[in-house]
C-alpha cells in the first residue's frame, strides 16, 4: 500500500487502469484527502482522474522517479536487440554478405566487391572481367552487402531478355534476394499506375525498356529513384562515332536515363572495348558524363579509366591456394600434307570461289554483291573444316541453283 504523497511526476503506478501501468505526469491536491492525478497510459494518451485516500490500498508504485520497470516482454526485447545486432553486424564482420550467402567466392570476386567497389561512394564502375569470372556472384555480393549496411533499399537489374530468369534464380537461390521480373501484365495491373514504385527489387529486360517510351516515362518519374542499377552485358548500350557525328542508339539513351536515376551505377561486360577509342569513351560517359562527354578528337581525348573499371583476364585468375582457376591453354600448329585428292578438291573450290567472287564484284547491286561474297567466304571455312562439310555445302548449293534454273525455265516457257 502507498500513500497519496508517493504519487510524484515520472512515477510508474499500477491500479489506476486495469492490467497496465501508467506514468504520472502531474499532481494537483485538493485539501489533504484528495488529488487530481494527470497520467499517461502505455499508448501515450494523457488523462485525468481524482484519487482519494480510500484508494490507497489498490495503488502500487512500481518504480519511483523512473519510467522503467523491467517487467516488459523478454522475448520481444530479445527480438529487438537481435535486430539491432544484425543491423550493425557489418561493423564486426567485414565480409558479412559472404558468410550469409550460399556461395564460395574466389579471391578475385572478394577483391572486386570489398576492395574495388564498396569503398567507392557513390559507385560508378565498370566490371569487365573475362567470361567465367562470376560477375553475377560479384553483383549479388555487392547488393547484399549494401543492404546489410543500410545503403540499399531499391535495386534495378537490367539484362538481356534471355538472362532475366537466370538472374532471378541466382539472386534468390544464392543470396535470398526476392527480385521480381518486369512484365507487361504487371505493368498494367499496378495499383498506383507505376509498377516501379511498388517494387524495390526489380529485374527488367533491356529491350523492353529501350523500345517502350511509356515504360521509360515511368522509370524516369521524379519519385522513382534507385539506390543501385546493375546493367549486365552493358556493351549493348553502345553509341558510335562516325564521320564526325555521334549516333545514339535507343539502348544508349536508356543507359543515360538509368545513370541519371540512381546513386550507384554498375556496368558489367566482358567486351567493353570494340577497338575504337571514341566509341569506348562514349560508353564510359554513361558512368561519368562530365569526364567523357563531348566530341572526340584523336590524340586529345586520351583518358585513364583505371579508377572507373577493372578487367581481369582468365590467365590471371587463381584459387585461394594460388593455382590457376582455368587450365593453361597451349596453342600450336600441327602440319600435315594433303593427299592428291584433297589437294585437287582444295584447288577446285578455291578456283570456284575466285571465279564467283569476280562475278559478285561485277554486280551493280552492292548489297547483293556483299551477300554473295559472304556466302563464298563460308565455303572456304567449310573447306577448312572437313571434306564432308564442304561436300554437304556444295551439294546444297547445287540443289538451290538447279531449282532456281528450273523456275527460270518455266517462266520463259510461260512467256
Amino acid at each position: 500500500m502507498i500513500k497519496l504523497e508517493d504519487l510524484r511526476p515520472n512515477t510508474s503506478v499500477r491500479g489506476i487502469l486495469p492490467d497496465c501501468l501508467v506514468s504520472v505526469v502531474g499532481v494537483q491536491w485538493f485539501g489533504s484527502e484528495a488529488l487530481e492525478l494527470t497520467y499517461k497510459d502505455p499508448a501515450g494518451r494523457v488523462a485525468n482522474q481524482l484519487v482519494y485516500r480510500h484508494d490507497e490500498p489498490r495503488l502500487e508504485v512500481v518504480e519511483q522517479g523512473r519510467p522503467w520497470s523491467f517487467d516488459g516482454d523478454g522475448a520481444l526485447f530479445r527480438l529487438v536487440s537481435e535486430a539491432h545486432r544484425i543491423r550493425l553486424a557489418h561493423l564486426f564482420d567485414p565480409v558479412l554478405a559472404v558468410h550469409t550467402s550460399l556461395v564460395d567466392p574466389l579471391p578475385h570476386q572478394i577483391t572486386a566487391v570489398y576492395e574495388s567497389m564498396l569503398p567507392r561512394q557513390p559507385l560508378r564502375y565498370l566490371l569487365a572481367d573475362d567470361p567465367g569470372a562470376g560477375k553475377t556472384i560479384m553483383a549479388g555480393l555487392l547488393i547484399k552487402e549494401l543492404i546489410a549496411r543500410g545503403d540499399l533499399h531499391r535495386c534495378l537489374v537490367v539484362c538481356p531478355d534471355s538472362l532475366a530468369e537466370q538472374w532471378q534464380d541466382e539472386l534468390y537461390r544464392r543470396f535470398q534476394l526476392p527480385f521480381e521480373i518486369l512484365t507487361t501484365d504487371k505493368l498494367e495491373a499496378a495499383r498506383t499506375g507505376n509498377w516501379f514504385l511498388e517494387n524495390n527489387l526489380v529485374i527488367a529486360r533491356l529491350d523492353k525498356l529501350s523500345r517502350n517510351e511509356d515504360v521509360q516515362a515511368k522509370l524516369g518519374a521524379p519519385d522513382c529513384r534507385w539506390d543501385l542499377v546493375v546493367c549486365d552485358e552493358a556493351h549493348k548500350m553502345s553509341a558510335t562515332f562516325f564521320g564526325g557525328e555521334i549516333k545514339y542508339t535507343k539502348r544508349y539513351k536508356l543507359g543515360q536515363l538509368l545513370s541519371s536515376t540512381t546513386r550507384h551505377f554498375l556496368l558489367m561486360t566482358a567486351t567493353p572495348h570494340n577497338g575504337k577509342e571514341e566509341d569506348f569513351q562514349l560508353f564510359m560517359a554513361l558512368l561519368d558524363g562530365d569526364r567523357f562527354e563531348g566530341r572526340f578528337r584523336d590524340g586529345v581525348h586520351v583518358a585513364d579509366v583505371s579508377d572507373l573499371m577493372r578487367r581481369m583476364v582468365k590467365e590471371t585468375l587463381v584459387k585461394f591456394d594460388g593455382t590457376p582457376l582455368f587450365p593453361e591453354r597451349i596453342a600450336y600448329t600441327v602440319p600435315y600434307k594433303l593427299s592428291d585428292a584433297e589437294a585437287r578438291l582444295y584447288k577446285e573450290v578455291a578456283d570456284y570461289v575466285r571465279e564467283e567472287w569476280s562475278r559478285a564484284d561485277a554486280l551493280e547491286n552492292n548489297s547483293r554483291a556483299g551477300t554473295v561474297g559472304f556466302a563464298l567466304t563460308i565455303l572456304q571455312r567449310r573447306l577448312a573444316s572437313s571434306p564432308e562439310a564442304i561436300y554437304q555445302s556444295l551439294r546444297r548449293r547445287r540443289e538451290r541453283l538447279e531449282k532456281r534454273l528450273r523456275e527460270m525455265q518455266v517462266l520463259e516457257r510461260g512467256a
